[in-house]
């Protein structure tokens, strides 16, 4: 993963899935295993912010619908 390329939340799934499969085989040294752990938390945070910002978005409609309903 380059830094600072911008992730879809499913692209950053589908590479969290290839590394924990990976790392659960049990092929890996310690040191590929904690590399890839390293790895995989950044895409969690990817992962995070991509959720927070659309339950942002959600609320928005929400409240956007409410206020319509109140008209």
């Amino acid at each position: 993963m380059t830094e600072g390329s911008k992730l879809s939340f499913e692209e950053a799934m589908d590479k969290l899935q290839e590394i924990i499969n990976k790392i659960e085989s049990g092929t890996l040294s310690l040191e590929q295993s904690l590399k890839l752990f390293a790895e995989g938390e950044k895409l969690v945070k990817i992962c995070y912010e991509s959720l927070t910002k659309a339950k942002g978005k959600l609320t928005e409609i929400q409240n956007s619908l409410g206020k319509l309903e109140e008209i």
